[in-house]
């Protein structure tokens, strides 16, 4: 199984690089380091002049890959929901029901990241630890409308589209599938943040306590739908 893994890609529209960063070691090295630097320092204090003095290239060099700051940022995200969606149609692909299916969903989906060996240059966790604070950055410019309509963040929405559709399928008369898929996506990472930033706001601060909350949300909020 991992000879097969060893060369997955996650594909990402092209329109967000300039070159794509996994078709070359610096390329790589840009990517791995620029998720270091963003999850120690944050975003607003990261440049691509700071990135190229880590990785001791010129920052034109970077420009080579990406057009500015923003882009990369939509990379790093469009990345991050390109390996959740993996990791989600790897765990629940062999899953016949719909209920034992959409709780693993959840699993995945809820659970605290740990690194996957199948890309050695990403660091999953600091790439989690991104898009825990990041989340809404990529989305909140002036030309969020014009970057949708070109794919930019196709891989987040194919994402809530799968997950709705495991919603979906284990109780069908349920109207609100995507908007409850969505929330979920985002509330997940909402509350890792209050847990880190504003415990006092969450009850989600014990080791199970993140995943067993999303459970009774989905579940109850179903079970709810099947029995009107």
């Amino acid at each position: 199984m991992q000879d097969l893994l060893k060369n997955l890609r996650i594909v990402i529209n092209p329109k967000v690089f300039v070159k794509d960063p996994q078709s070359s070691d610096l390329g790589q090295r840009i990517v791995e380091q620029g998720i270091q630097l963003i999850s120690e320092t944050g975003f607003e204090r990261f440049t691509f002049r700071k990135l190229g003095e880590r990785i001791g290239s010129n920052e034109s060099s970077i420009y080579r890959y990406f057009e500015n700051k923003h882009k990369f940022l939509i990379y790093l995200n469009s990345w991050y929901w390109g390996w959740m969606e993996y990791r989600l149609v790897l765990m629940t692909n062999s899953i016949a029901d719909p209920r034992k299916r959409l709780d693993k969903a959840l699993e995945v989906l809820t659970q605290k990241v740990e690194a996957d060996p199948t890309f050695a240059y990403i660091d999953e966790v600091a790439l989690n630890n991104i898009v825990v604070n990041e989340h809404f950055k990529p989305f909140l410019t002036a030309e969020v409308d014009q970057e949708n309509k070109e794919g930019y963040f196709e891989v987040y929405k194919r994402l809530v589209g799968r997950f709705g559709q495991m919603i979906s399928a284990c109780c069908p008369q349920y109207p609100y599938a995507l908007s409850l898929a969505s929330t979920v996506l985002s509330s997940s990472l909402h509350q890792y943040f209050l847990q880190a930033h504003f415990p006092s706001l969450t009850d989600c601060t014990d080791p199970g306590a993140h995943g067993t909350f999303f459970r009774q949300l989905v579940f109850s909020t179903v079970t709810a739908a099947a029995n009107d």
